[in-house]
């Protein structure tokens, strides 16, 4: 052995002798499909979303305490990187919601074969694009 992680290439088959096991491709290896990629998305969105949360409960606890703590808040929220951490969080939470309902769609036991998994991944993508443009819209407009 050259080294110690040649050691952990090394098998026994089941009359004895050593083997060499192959290594497994990594992430970099494979082509990624939709749906893997909103898999790691989907608990990428659950991560931002918690973020989201600490940020709206700030705006709440400044808003019930002080007009100045609640004019910072807002000034930060009115900046560029605030507005695109909103984006961001609307997205997300859009994201989350309908992979979600892909998900509760899986646990009746639909969408399994492989048109199905494509189209759906596709679809929740669309989804959230346009939604999150809806809301944007509507927020704006409104506000």
């Amino acid at each position: 052995m050259r080294d110690v992680r040649d050691a952990l290439l090394m098998g026994r088959r089941s009359d004895g002798k050593l083997v060499e096991r192959p290594l497994s491709p990594h992430l970099q290896v494979y082509k990624w499909p939709v749906s893997m990629a909103l898999s790691i998305s989907h608990r990428a969105t659950g991560i931002g979303l918690s973020v989201g949360a600490l940020l709206m409960t700030w705006w709440l606890v400044a808003a019930a305490s002080s007009d100045s703590a609640f004019a910072a808040v807002q000034g930060f929220l009115g900046s560029w990187f605030g507005v695109f951490l909103l984006l961001c969080w609307a997205a997300a939470l859009l994201l989350h919601l309908f992979q979600g309902i892909r998900h509760l769609a899986w646990d009746a036991g639909y969408g399994f074969d492989n048109h199905s998994y494509r189209v759906t991944g596709w679809g929740v993508l669309a989804a959230t694009v346009v939604a999150t443009l809806i809301v944007w819209i509507v927020g704006l407009v409104v506000w």
